[in-house]
């Protein structure tokens, strides 16, 4: 399965974008901490993703998608931290695609789960 394939890499992918044009407003002293955590975190997510769909088993796939999992719930962390120090407002759009990001990734864990039980 190739990743760029993957409706839901294809979402990470708008998601990495959305952080670093959030991000370009943290403030200067922000550079090196929150600003560089919350995008590193967020290009994990996509990351993991291709790494999983690139190896030879569903069972390794499905590992990299925990791996995107728990950088998704790291991301949302950094944003809502972000939004406690008034970065970024706590109704901002970015919250609602970190959450369906998160159950398109549950989706396709439970979908690759499920071709095991059909062989």
């Amino acid at each position: 399965m190739l990743h760029k394939e993957l409706d839901v890499w294809k979402k990470t992918i708008d998601l990495v974008t959305d952080i670093y044009k959030i991000t370009k407003g943290f403030p200067d002293e922000e550079k090196f901490t929150l600003t560089s955590q919350l995008r590193r975190s967020a290009i994990s997510i996509p990351s993991n993703i291709a790494e999983g769909a690139g190896r030879r088993s569903d069972k390794e796939f499905i590992q990299f998608l925990y791996i995107a999992l728990g950088s998704a719930a790291e991301t949302e962390t950094q944003l809502i931290i972000a939004s406690n120090i008034n970065y970024l407002k706590e109704d901002a759009p970015v919250f609602l695609k970190i959450e369906n990001v998160r159950k398109m990734i549950l989706g396709l864990i439970k979908s690759l789960k499920g071709k095991d039980h059909e062989k």
